[in-house]
């Protein structure tokens, strides 16, 4: 069973990483043709700047005020027609002579690698920080000439905003590196600024020369990344250490990535550009689908195991009769005497085996009857539990009408009535589903007034609020603010979040329960707060699990608040956990509103 286990694992953790780095791959060839897009769209731009006759006159006459004007006017309508953040022209030292941005004019940027290249007739392109502005962008430079002289230097910056709104289309962590091998964006902000490799001495005092990454200080990326790319499919694998994913990966041959740990990490160098995408793909989901093929691959092994034995256990059976008749065979002629003692032993076993293959019978019924009684119990306890509340109603609420009548309170025992017929409603609606066993009920939906469903909540736990002496602040006590949703099912998502509130505040010596309502974004926003010791943030995301309770044991199922969240996603909503700033925990029910009747 464990052979086939460790098969069955290591079969899938190769199939569902392949399957998952195919995917991840597509998503990569996606994103870094969208990024290559917004990035190289307006690469040509500069290249048309020295045809502009304001530009070429500036470089001749680069002192004449009225040319700055001219070239500059003419740089900003340009810029605001292509939708670059700056786009300025050099002279042969590196002086900005007009920009669309007036506050560049005069600034010496010959210290810029894109500015050197440009001179020496080339295009540059380089990632930097602006000077003034401090924003970062991506700097494309062209040279201008007058003949075959380079006479000044066209430079447009493009920015980087449409990249960072883009993370989302991968749905995994990653980071864009220029050629120094630095992070400039990333999906993780932490991550910015940060070198993937080791930079030289000589590297970082040059950085510092042409303050590309503006005063910020390069630290070492915390990820041992292989920054080694194939060929054929430019995949870059590397490790995620300990802390930052699902733990350390290990190595597989030729530097690949463990699929058994850690992340995968696939790259693209993009097209046109000495920039360099990382994904970080989580092998989390492979681990966990190929640890159950493992169980289902040993479960199945244990079968086919356990059926080899009874084979082969029957088989011994037959073999021990075909050798206990040949020798009563043997011994027939010579022991006739002893044939009355065989066949009495022979009877003895027979009637042995035959009560062994009824109590094996018996414990196969038990069996299929101890998994009808498990699939009926695990249905009961949600049935039991809504049970409760409204029995427990019903019991006062009879006890009370005991009294009334005794004092000839007639209208009193008739609201009484009332009142539990309401909930043997409710009740009847809850046991519903027991006739289909797996059927749901159908909500039915309608304008529910919600100081009506909070009233009626409360009024459940009036003898327990009076005795446990606990104010309630009921806001919707006079709101007209209704719901669309079932009332009955509104009523019992309040029950639960009511009680739960008493259970919370059981401890407390100032007890307090705060119920507002108000329509919030095109919703109604039904919040419900306690003055316990609110949620503990290490438990806060398993509130809603099924069977997760907080409470002593005997003190609750843990069903409560994870119906109360399907009745709420059934209505159209949300039910939300949350610790008040004001201390205690803070339950918002989100409903939609009632819809506007349509005109016939």
């Amino acid at each position: 069973m464990l052979l086939a286990g460790w098969g069955a694992f290591t079969v899938s953790v190769q199939r569902r990483t392949e399957q998952l780095r195919a995917e991840s791959n597509h998503q990569l060839d996606l994103f870094a043709a969208a990024v290559q897009g917004m990035v190289r769209r307006l690469e040509p731009m500069p290249a048309t700047v020295q045809l502009s006759t304001e530009v070429q006159a500036l470089l001749r006459q680069p002192g004449d005020p009225a040319r700055v004007q001219a070239a500059s006017s003419y740089l900003r309508r340009l810029n605001a027609h292509l939708g670059g953040v700056q786009l300025f022209v050099q002279d042969q030292r590196g002086i900005v002579l007009a920009a669309s941005d007036p506050a560049l004019v005069g600034d010496d940027l010959s210290f810029r690698p894109y500015f050197l290249e440009a001179l020496s007739g080339r295009v540059g392109r380089h990632f930097a920080i602006g000077v003034r502005d401090g924003v970062p962008g991506y700097y494309v430079s062209h040279p201008i000439h007058d003949g075959a002289k380079v006479v000044g230097v066209a430079v447009l910056k493009i920015g980087l905003d449409p990249v960072d709104e883009a993370w989302g289309m991968l749905g995994a962590p990653a980071l864009l590196a220029d050629s120094n091998q630095v992070v400039i964006l990333s999906s993780r902000p932490e991550w910015i600024y940060t070198a993937l490799a080791e930079l030289p001495l000589e590297r970082k005092v040059d950085l510092q020369v042409t303050r590309l990454y503006g005063n910020h200080r390069i630290t070492r990326f915390p990820l041992q990344v292989d920054l080694r790319v194939d060929e054929d499919s430019q995949i870059v694998e590397g490790v995620l250490p300990a802390g930052l994913g699902t733990g350390a990966a290990g190595r597989g041959p030729q530097g690949r990535v463990a699929a058994s740990r850690g992340m995968l990490v696939l790259g693209r160098t993009l097209d046109g550009t000495d920039w360099r995408l990382l994904m970080f793909a989580d092998l989390r989901s492979v681990r966990q689908q190929a640890a159950q093929d493992s169980l289902l691959a040993g479960v199945s092994a244990g079968f086919v195991l356990l059926l080899m034995l009874l084979v082969n256990q029957r088989r011994r059976i037959v073999q021990q009769k075909l050798q206990l008749n040949a020798e009563l065979e043997e011994k027939v002629a010579a022991r006739t005497q002893a044939l009355s003692e065989t066949n009495a032993r022979l009877r003895k076993e027979v009637r042995e085996r035959e009560q062994a293959e009824h109590t094996l019978r018996e414990a196969q019924d038990e069996l299929v009857h101890a998994g009808k009684m498990a699939a009926l119990g695990q249905l009961a306890t949600g049935i039991t539990h809504e049970l409760t509340q409204p029995l427990g109603a019903i019991r006062t609420l009879s006890g009370n009408a005991v009294a009334f009548m005794q004092r000839g309170q007639l209208d009193a025992v008739s609201g009484n009535l009332a009142i539990m017929a309401r909930l043997a409603e409710q009740m009847g609606a809850i046991i519903e589903p027991l006739k289909g066993f797996a059927r749901k009920s159908k909500a039915q939906p309608q304008a529910a007034r919600l100081a009506t469903a909070v009233h009626n909540a409360l009024f459940l736990y009036h003898q327990r609020i009076r005795n446990e002496q606990v104010t309630v602040h009921d806001a919707t006590a006079d709101s007209p603010l209704a719901a669309w949703c079932d009332p009955n099912r509104l009523e019992q998502v309040l029950i639960n979040l009511i009680g739960n509130g008493l259970d919370a505040m059981r401890e407390q010596p100032q007890r307090a329960l705060w119920i507002d309502a108000a329509a919030q974004d095109g919703r109604v926003a039904l919040r419900v707060r306690d003055q316990g010791p609110g949620l503990d943030p290490a438990l806060r995301d398993r509130v809603f699990e099924p069977f997760f309770s907080t409470k002593s044991a005997g003190g609750g199922l843990g069903l409560g608040l994870a119906i109360s969240r399907d009745i709420a996603r059934e209505a159209g909503g949300e039910l939300e956990a949350d610790n008040h700033p004001d201390g205690g925990a803070c339950f918002t029910l989100w409903l939609p509103p009632v819809p506007t009747p349509t005109a016939p």
